[in-house]
């Protein structure tokens, strides 16, 4: 096999080293005149000052890139449910693991592979008892999460590769061809280099080992970078897939209820507990005046009693009054049904009734649903301690009361009554908000309550967007399928005169 240096023409290499030789000359020639003029020295000196100078900039625009680059990854979205934040993880866990030397750039057949290796971490995490979890995904969805990892990482690399835009795979292959042959040549000037000065040869190679370290240190991280943003778009589409929010069409998605637009999606409130616990007068403490939302859940059942609200700093909701848990008016399935349709949870809790052990069962049956449906966020929840009033001294209200640092005995008895109640219905101390509901004595509706409602709304509504994709996923099935069945019998209509034909 031909050598490169066999399959060049001798005399034309042979001119071009005449015309290089008195450029050439002019560095051993320059180096004789400044150890004349007893110059080297800081001739020397200052090629190592610029030269460290140029390294240290070097190094400084490594990390600055690795920031930028740092700051363009992909991050999981804050609306998954638990279950797509725990396979984030193992997504992450991938990309990490992803070096350049194990997936070259120029190998497409590789980052194939690795795409691949990713969508299977992700199936495998959804059905861990398939044995082949990778094939549960359909042909368009799987041709949909190449085409979003796609374009996100052609958008990343435009946006963060200088001269992407303009260099093509040709060029990126070629320069790949002439590595070899580029470092052969360069061999061979350093071995002449040695001969001529072997001083300055030595330094410009401990020097230029130090330069090409810190840029090949800059072109790996670039590799590692596209390996990770490759793994992580592939992966975070994935996930979108399994948790119902990549879908085929690009049907919107249903927005918050709004004064301009009334038909939109309102946010879903359950107030539940035992009967005559204050729920119907803790929803009128709270709204006032209600109308009955039956215009806009014709088919809400008659355990479920649907008022539609509208208040400054809450996106315009639906708020559902159910009968008590301890009644047989509200089935086992109507309160499953309406915590899983819920974004909200209110839980009334009577302070001066200590048998509470119904109403334990009944929220740990409501945890188990929601731990059941891992591809939905869990709805928050707020207690609401009523009945504040009646607890000792019973003639006694002088409201407001410091519970931090209680003063009076009412005082005390309201703030062990809510420590209490978060004990026994095992809640954070923090969502549990003592009021009193009776006529003439409203207390700590307006202020504490409703700005814990406020608090929880940002929450509430990613249940809520969660339970719209959920939605709009079963529509869209039904769509497809008709859409599909349609296609079908036209063709099947039109078969008898292709076949004549």
């Amino acid at each position: 096999m031909k050598t490169l240096f066999d399959r060049l023409d001798r005399l034309r290499v042979l001119a071009l080293l005449l015309w290089a030789l008195p450029v050439a000359a002019l560095v051993p020639l320059g180096l004789f005149w400044l150890w004349r003029a007893e110059a080297l020295p800081w001739w020397l000196l200052a090629m190592v000052s610029c030269s460290a100078a140029g390294y240290g900039l070097q190094r400084w625009l490594r990390r600055r890139d690795r920031q930028l680059l740092a700051g363009a990854a992909t991050d999981p979205d804050p609306g998954w449910p638990p279950k797509a934040e725990d396979a984030w993880v193992v997504v992450e866990r991938l990309a990490e693991e992803a070096k350049p030397e194990d997936w070259p750039l120029n190998e497409g057949e590789r980052w194939w592979t690795l795409g691949q290796n990713t969508l299977e971490v992700v199936a495998r995490y959804y059905h861990p008892k398939q044995e082949r979890p990778l094939l549960e995904l359909t042909v368009p969805h799987t041709l949909l999460i190449i085409e979003r990892a796609s374009r996100d990482l052609r958008a990343a690399v435009t946006d963060h590769i200088p001269l992407s835009h303009g260099l093509t795979l040709g060029d990126l292959l070629r320069a790949w061809g002439w590595k070899d042959a580029a470092e052969r040549l360069l061999n061979i000037y350093r071995a002449g280099r040695l001969v001529v000065n072997p001083a300055d040869a030595l330094l410009s190679e401990a020097w230029g080992h130090l330069r090409g370290q810190a840029y090949g240190a800059a072109w790996i991280e670039l590799q590692r970078w596209l390996l990770r943003e490759y793994v992580r778009k592939v992966g975070y589409y994935a996930i979108e897939l399994y948790s119902g929010r990549l879908t085929l069409t690009n049907t919107p998605m249903p927005e918050p209820i709004k004064a301009e637009n009334p038909v939109t999606e309102p946010l879903r409130i359950v107030v539940l507990g035992r009967a005559n616990a204050g729920k119907s007068s803790l929803i009128n403490a709270l709204f006032g005046q209600l109308t009955a939302a039956t215009d806009v859940l014709p088919d809400t059942t008659a355990e479920l009693t649907p008022y539609r609200l509208e208040r400054g700093g809450l996106d315009a909701a639906l708020i559902f009054d159910t009968p008590g848990c301890d009644t047989e008016l509200l089935s086992s399935k109507a309160l499953k049904q309406a915590v899983l349709d819920a974004d909200l949870l209110l839980w009334v809790c009577a302070a001066h009734r200590p048998d509470r052990q119904i109403e334990r069962d009944t929220l740990d049956a409501v945890r188990r649903w929601q731990a059941e449906r891992q591809d939905r966020r869990p709805p928050p929840l707020l207690v609401v301690v009523s009945h504040i009033d009646q607890l000792r001294p019973p003639r006694e209200w002088q409201p407001p009361y410091d519970l931090r640092d209680p003063q009076s005995t009412k005082a005390v008895n309201i703030r062990a009554a809510v420590e209490t109640v978060a004990a026994d219905l095992a809640v954070s101390i923090a969502a549990v908000i003592p009021v009193c509901l009776a006529g003439g004595r409203i207390y700590n509706v307006d202020d504490a309550l409703w700005a814990a409602l406020l608090d929880q709304q940002d929450e509430a509504g990613k249940v809520r967007l969660l339970r719209c994709r959920e939605q709009r996923k079963r529509a869209e099935n039904w769509t497809l399928l008709r859409r599909q069945l349609t296609n079908t019998g036209r063709w099947l209509l039109n078969l008898p005169g292709r076949m004549r034909e």
